[in-house]
């Protein structure tokens, strides 16, 4: 049986801000661009009492939270504390998953420390980050990855919460479903209206059922909900696409606009970041992504095996005729990349979503 950890600093940018300067500590503030137009990465917990939260733009949060104070974000220090703590990791286990520079997956199955106790590991590897890099951290521990995921969130901040082998049905039984990875909004509606809320719904029901309403991830789901996780910690994540995004300083729907901006500025962008994963990997598909002024998104995608501007384009008018007139404040473009081993196959025009 494995021992995971889920590791999750607590909102990790905006802490190390307060950290170096303590003037930000006790007022609402968050990480963003200067304009108004610009895009919280994350926001302390004061300002999420206000309804600020990441992703929301620099507006939308002003007007919840006039007193908000909202700061450029520093990546190279972020990426410089995410080292550091990484090295923290490292003295307890190599199994290491980083999702991103404030979490990651550990697998401390075989790490003597503290009698093996996954508890007391995730406890010390707490304090060793916060007495090193004066930040918290929470934590979940269980024996299925998924698990421990959903559990460092359950005592946040500076917290941790354990899903013991003898209590995970329990768990799952009661967990809401939108707490489940990969279960956004839309999923979640979709889940209510056949009845779905707890884990408990979906273990009454079945695959086949499940399959036939949400596809793949129907199969997932059911498979979570029964305590079922193989997945290991994958300690070389490969990268599976780039992309591109410009967010315009008026909303705008006009056409020709948009395009000159794909063909002018991100079609060279796009092609200068996808240089150096293209020299030993295959690409199998490009997308574009348009967010429009409510904040509504939506992409499409075609298969395809090299850069092209004139299908980017097409993808975009594509969407714009599917919603016509609609302004927009973003938009796009990116590429799937394939493995080196299947970089040979050759893919045309075609499977458009």
């Amino acid at each position: 049986m494995r021992k995971f950890i889920h590791i999750d600093m607590d909102c990790f940018y905006a802490a190390v801000e307060m950290r170096d300067n303590p003037k930000l500590t006790n007022i609402p503030m968050a990480i963003g661009g200067n304009s108004h137009r610009g895009v919280l990465s994350t926001a302390n917990y004061l300002a999420r009492e206000y309804g600020v939260r990441s992703a929301m733009s620099n507006y939308q949060a002003k007007k919840l939270c006039p007193q908000l104070v909202i700061v450029p974000g520093r990546m190279a220090v972020y990426k410089a504390v995410s080292a550091q703590i990484r090295t923290i990791f490292t003295r307890y286990t190599q199994l290491i998953e980083p999702l991103s520079l404030d979490e990651a997956y550990l697998d401390v199955t075989d790490c003597g420390e503290f009698g093996g106790s996954a508890t007391l590991i995730a406890q010390q590897i707490r304090a060793d980050i916060e007495r090193e890099t004066g930040l918290t951290a929470s934590a979940g521990i269980a024996s299925i990855k998924f698990l421990a995921k959903i559990a460092s969130d359950e005592n946040k901040p500076n917290g941790q919460f354990v899903i013991t082998p003898n209590e995970v049905h329990d768990f799952i039984d009661t967990l809401p479903l939108k707490k489940i990875p990969g279960v956004g909004k839309v999923t979640q509606q979709k889940l209510l209206a056949l009845g779905f809320q707890y884990g408990c719904d979906i273990k009454a029901s079945s695959e086949d059922f499940l399959y036939q309403r949400f596809g793949k991830f129907g199969l997932v789901l059911w498979r979570r909900c029964n305590g079922i996780d193989e997945r290991q910690v994958e300690t070389h994540r490969v990268r599976k696409s780039v992309g591109v995004e410009t967010t315009f300083s008026e909303d705008t729907s006009d056409g020709e606009e948009l395009t000159r901006r794909l063909i002018e500025s991100l079609f060279p962008e796009l092609t200068r970041r996808s240089q150096s994963y293209l020299q030993t990997r295959g690409m199998n598909k490009l997308g574009v992504k348009v967010k429009f002024f409510d904040f509504q998104s939506v992409s499409k995608e075609c298969q395809y095996d090299s850069l092209n501007v004139e299908v980017l384009v097409a993808l975009l008018q594509d969407l714009l005729v599917r919603y016509p007139n609609k302004p927009v404040r973003l938009i796009g473009i990116n590429i799937g990349l394939i493995d080196a081993k299947n970089s040979q196959a050759q893919l045309g025009l075609f499977d458009c979503d």
